[in-house]
């Protein structure tokens, strides 16, 4: 026994204190081993350092970015080795000037910019959806008196028009954004509403919901949570048209990351978007469950969890992770931009998709 600890002693020491027995390894397959994790930081690296790589995400607060707050609740993503940090936005344009600048890493906002964004040189990858059909129109007490059974929206546009004397104020986001085409595409060519009865008013997303409670305009396009939120403080708050009759197809929402984010961490955007497919299951199985990660994100606590499980089952919330299913609706979307004057040609959509990660979960 003690002739066997003191050859015990003597044997070579390896770096983490135990005995040399990598020399039996060959040194060929040593060399191999060690290559790999140089040449994968992702994977070898990464766990060695066990630093997570940090993702700066810009996002709009609405529930059709809930899937990435749910995706990363309790910690999972910095867990599987991705750091999300937050900036919030009003609207996507606003979030494309912030990508621009190379403030953010990753965008959750509307599709409709990203084209633009990529045509100004602008290196943005579409790697995920999160929800499609979100943006609805609601028509303040005054102008919902108008929406009566059998009466067409251009009817009562005008007939608001003549009873007040003036043209109904419709708040929507910025010019080249979703909620402002889904709207144009609703009025002009879905209910054909003459022009001089409705002035449309860009704001930003809590500006819309403040001003339409205000009475400062007769109607607007809202998303969830606004939708349940402003319905909640006026019940004469009238849904009119849904995300499909606005705009068939209606592609919303997406996950975005830059060119360089992507390329330097692949891994990273495989565990988001596989995050994000788990994430748009929980979401529209057991909606409930996901009740307390939305309201924090969202409402930041301030707003009654029973209002967020409301929205979370509203008629304006679907979630959809596939990328490829908003393809063909987001380049209709763009020709009827450029028919509207707010892109001044079609742009290629050529590098802007990247469904391989998606498609790599769903394997």
């Amino acid at each position: 026994m003690a002739r066997s600890l003191v050859r015990a002693r003597h044997r070579p020491r390896n770096a983490f204190g135990g005995t040399a027995l990598v020399r039996t390894v060959p040194r060929r397959a040593l060399i191999a081993a060690l290559s790999l994790a140089v040449v994968l930081p992702g994977i070898g690296g990464r766990v060695a350092a066990a630093e997570p790589v940090i993702g700066r995400v810009g996002t709009i607060p609405v529930i059709g970015a809930a899937p990435i707050f749910v995706a990363d609740r309790e910690g999972r993503l910095e867990k599987a080795g991705l750091k999300l940090t937050y900036t919030t936005f009003e609207s996507g344009p606003n979030a494309i000037q912030a990508l621009a600048s190379g403030t953010i890493d990753i965008y959750v906002a509307g599709v409709a910019p990203l084209a633009v964004a990529r045509s100004k040189g602008i290196d943005i990858r579409v790697v995920a959806a999160t929800a499609v059909a979100e943006n609805v129109f609601v028509a303040g007490p005054k102008l919902a008196a108008e929406f009566r059974a059998g009466v067409a929206p251009a009817a009562a546009f005008a007939a608001f028009r003549k009873a007040t004397g003036k043209a109904a104020r419709l708040a929507t986001q910025p010019a080249g954004s979703v909620p402002n085409t889904t709207l144009q595409h609703w009025l002009w060519k879905v209910a054909a509403v003459a022009k001089d009865d409705v002035e449309v008013v860009p704001l930003g997303i809590d500006a819309t919901q403040q001003a339409l409670l205000a009475g400062a305009v007769d109607g607007a396009i809202v998303r969830e949570p606004a939708l349940t939120i402003v319905r909640d403080r006026n019940p004469g708050v009238k849904l009119i048209a849904t995300g499909d009759e606005l705009f068939p197809g209606q592609p919303g929402t997406v996950v975005a990351v830059t060119g360089a984010f992507l390329e330097k961490n692949p891994q990273a955007v495989q565990t988001l978007v596989a995050g994000l497919v788990e994430a748009g299951r929980l979401l529209t199985e057991t909606p409930d469950a996901a009740v307390p990660w939305v309201g924090a994100a969202l409402g930041k606590g301030l707003v009654d969890p029973a209002l967020i499980a409301a929205a979370l089952k509203s008629p304006a919330t679907r979630f959809q992770i596939d990328p490829r299913a908003i393809v063909a609706p987001a380049r209709a979307m763009q020709a009827y931009q450029v028919e509207l004057g707010s892109l001044d040609k079609e742009l290629p959509f050529d590098g802007l998709f990247e469904p391989r990660f998606f498609e790599a979960v769903k394997k």
